[in-house]
């Protein structure tokens, strides 16, 4: 039987969103999954599995069973010659990337955060950078799927296909993934080059930036004309490793970009006047460096500011002219932003609820420290991000529902027939679900 969990409360990472469901169970093994499904809908009650919290909005937010999925974390396979690798679903980024070292494999592409399941990362839409690439749920070729009547089914694109199609990036609304197969590539060294460098010139050299780079990525410092760039290339694993040595690892990344970051931030809280020139002193500690080490050591970061987020998919040429306005929105409607707008980059793909479907796309993340109101600074953003066709990132905080999405995806349809099929009395409904999809 699955384990019970004493205390029943959760919230996510951010704080931006809590619960407190009716039980809470904790699975060792799919059957104890499907179990925990079965008496979930013999008392009448909703399922919501969740990984790690690391999701802004509502979309993991249970209502009646939380199923803690950090019993499910276990490697099914692994095959080094065809880079298939089967893990359990409650398994985390950080803990498969040490897996995948072991077999001499690496993820293809990845975000700048390790710490969410894989299931969270592939349902949510999480994404790295790089034009030539795709999200994560492109890297995925096999699911373990446990429906609203318990059981357990599997899917690929040759079994099952079209509850394929909607589960590899199925906003938890389709099932409880107990599995997920990955294909994944020899593992590789990315050479890293970061340096700050004015907001124009990223922006008149954007074609070749990201034409030229495997992984390309800026963050813009708001108030300012400062951005970091950050020229990620792949090596092969013969090349020498260059990594950082602790002296400018802690600098960097735990000194610079969390504690002193921090303490920023909460002097822009205290005296909102200074912001702009602390975001042009980011700008300047922010210093360039070079490096070279495994490619999960250099995609991802430490991330200790918690920060509420937005994230957009815009299409990849409304970018230049989206910053844009942006910059004069900040200025002219007089908001106080001390967290960096990220930029990244990604290939289309077919993937039905994908952000990225049908369109090379470029993402934009803004943010807002935790203890500075958000909410008038992600209204006027999504706004301009509204009107450029955005897509929102379906784990990060947005306003839109089914009607307007329904517009952005033309497999929307096709999702929620399958949704109908698999889920009709909405097991695995939440109230975020409810608005995005409809109902």
């Amino acid at each position: 039987m699955s384990t019970p969990v004493v205390n029943p409360r959760w919230q996510n990472w951010s704080g931006t969103e809590a619960a407190e469901p009716v039980r809470t169970v904790r699975p060792a093994s799919a059957e104890e999954l499907s179990a925990a499904v079965t008496a979930a809908a013999s008392d009448g009650l909703r399922v919501k599995a969740v990984g790690s919290g690391h999701s802004f909005s509502g979309i993991a937010v249970p209502d009646g069973v939380r199923v803690d999925m950090s019993g499910l974390d276990q490697v099914v396979s692994a095959d080094s010659k065809s880079g298939l690798v089967t893990v359990e679903a409650g398994m985390t980024l950080k803990e498969l990337n040490r897996v995948l070292d072991g077999h001499g494999l690496a993820l293809e592409n990845m975000g700048d955060i390790d710490a969410q399941t894989i299931s969270g990362a592939i349902s949510t839409g999480t994404h790295g950078t790089g034009d030539r690439y795709r999200g994560f749920a492109w890297q995925v070729k096999g699911l373990k799927l446990v429906l609203a009547n318990g059981e357990a089914v599997q899917c690929t694109e040759f079994e099952r296909p079209e509850l394929f199609a909607a589960a590899r990036l199925g906003l938890g609304a389709l099932g409880v993934i107990a599995e997920v197969t990955l294909q994944c590539v020899p593992a590789f060294r990315l050479h890293a080059v970061e340096r700050p460098e004015r907001l124009d010139a990223v922006l008149e050299g954007l074609d070749e930036l990201v034409a030229e780079n495997d992984h390309f990525e800026f963050y813009w410092f708001p108030h300012t004309d400062r951005t970091l760039t950050k020229r990620n290339n792949r090596h092969a694993m013969s090349e020498p490793a260059r990594a950082p040595g602790r002296l400018s690892y802690w600098w960097n990344e735990t000194f610079t970009e969390n504690a002193l970051f921090s303490a920023s931030n909460r002097v822009g809280v205290r005296f909102p006047g200074m912001v702009p020139g602390l975001n042009r002193l980011a700008g300047r500690v922010w210093s360039a460096r070079e490096y070279t080490d495994r490619s999960h050591r250099v995609f991802a970061s430490p991330r200790s500011v918690v920060f509420r987020e937005m994230e957009y998919a815009l299409p990849r040429e409304a970018l230049p002219e989206v910053l844009r306005e942006l910059h004069a929105m900040v200025e002219r409607e007089g908001h106080t932003v001390s967290f960096p707008v990220e930029v990244r980059f990604a290939a289309a793909d077919d993937i039905w609820l994908s952000t990225a479907q049908g369109r090379r796309t470029a993402y934009v993340a803004v943010h807002q420290f935790h203890r500075h109101d958000h909410v008038p600074y992600f209204r006027d953003c999504e706004a301009v991000f509204d009107a450029a066709e955005g897509r929102p990132h379906w784990g990060k905080m947005h306003s839109l529902g089914a009607e307007q999405l329904w517009r952005r995806y033309k497999h929307f349809d096709d999702f929620r027939r399958v949704r109908d099929e698999v889920d009709p009395d909405r097991r695995f409904a939440n109230a975020y679900l409810d608005r995005v999809l409809g109902d």
